[in-house]
């Protein structure tokens, strides 16, 4: 077994520094890749909530007939 020295554990411990850099490294680019997913996901579920809004606010607009109430007529005047 070979002697331990002040050298052969400085050397241990820059490894050990090396890999562990090299570890919270790939944490922090998975983490980031984690967030970027979510955040699409949000992302299009606002999309497709603002779709469905958009198509049901054309329905109403087609129930409606704008075009009716552009013509003119008399005010409205509750009793």
């Amino acid at each position: 077994m070979p002697e331990v020295t002040n050298e052969l554990m400085f050397e241990l411990l820059k490894c050990v520094h090396h890999e562990i850099g090299e570890l919270r490294q790939d944490v922090t680019k998975r983490e980031l890749s984690v967030m970027r997913g979510h955040v699409v996901a949000t992302q299009s579920d606002i999309y497709g909530i603002l779709a469905r809004q958009d198509d049901r606010f054309e329905r109403i607009e087609r129930r409606l007939d704008p075009r009716e109430l552009a013509e003119a007529q008399r005010p409205y005047e509750p009793k």
